[in-house]
C-alpha cells in the first residue's frame, strides 16, 4: 500500500472511532517502555477502552470533519488516544490512575473529548473522579426510595396509633 492509502485508511479509522466514542482521552506517552505500554493496553482492554497512537494531523482532520472544535491545542508532540466506546468515564479513570502509578514522569493526560465537547486535563481528572455507573444508579435509586419510605411511614402512623389504642383498651378491660 502507498503512504497516501495508509494515511487515508488511518483517517477513516480515527474519524469512525471519534464519532462512535462516548469519550476520548489524549495523552503524551513519551518515554514509555514496552512493558508499560503493554500493561496500559491490557488495562484499557479490560474495561472496553481502545488505546491507539494516532498522528496529530490525521486526528486534527478527523476532528474538524466531525465538527469538534478546539482539539488542535492538545495535538502537539506524541499523542495517544483512549477511546471509550461503551463507558464515558472508563478512559479517564484508567489513564488518570496509570498516570498516578507510573514511574514515567513524562506520561501526562493532555485533554479529552466528551460527547463532542473538548475538555482540558482538569476536566479529564474531574471525569475520572466520578463514581461508576452502578454507584450513580444506586444513588439515584436511594434518592427516589427515600421519600417513598418516608411516605409509607407517615401513612402507617395512624394505623399504628389505632393498634396502640386498641391494645390499651384491651388491657383496661382485662384489669376491669
Amino acid at each position: 500500500m502507498t503512504t497516501k492509502a495508509v494515511k487515508a485508511e488511518s483517517l477513516v479509522e480515527i474519524k469512525e472511532k471519534l464519532g462512535q466514542a462516548q469519550s476520548c482521552v489524549l495523552v503524551d506517552f513519551r518515554g514509555m517502555t514496552v512493558k508499560e505500554a503493554t500493561d496500559l493496553r491490557n488495562k484499557c482492554r479490560e474495561v472496553g477502552v481502545d488505546f491507539k497512537v494516532c498522528k496529530n494531523t490525521l486526528t486534527s482532520i478527523a476532528a474538524a470533519e466531525l465538527g469538534i472544535q478546539g482539539l488542535d491545542v492538545y495535538l502537539a508532540g506524541p499523542t495517544a488516544i483512549a477511546f471509550g466506546l461503551t463507558d464515558a468515564v472508563a478512559p479517564a479513570k484508567v489513564l488518570t490512575e496509570f498516570a498516578k502509578t507510573t514511574k514515567n514522569k513524562n506520561f501526562a493526560v493532555k485533554g479529552g473529548v466528551v460527547d463532542g465537547k473538548v475538555i482540558d486535563a482538569n476536566g479529564v481528572k474531574a471525569l475520572a473522579d466520578l463514581p461508576s455507573r452502578e454507584v450513580l444508579l444506586a444513588q439515584v435509586l436511594a434518592g427516589i426510595q427515600g421519600p417513598l419510605v418516608g411516605l409509607v411511614n407517615v401513612l402507617q402512623g395512624p394505623i399504628r396509633k389505632l393498634g396502640y389504642a386498641l391494645e390499651d383498651l384491651r388491657k383496661q378491660k382485662e384489669i376491669a
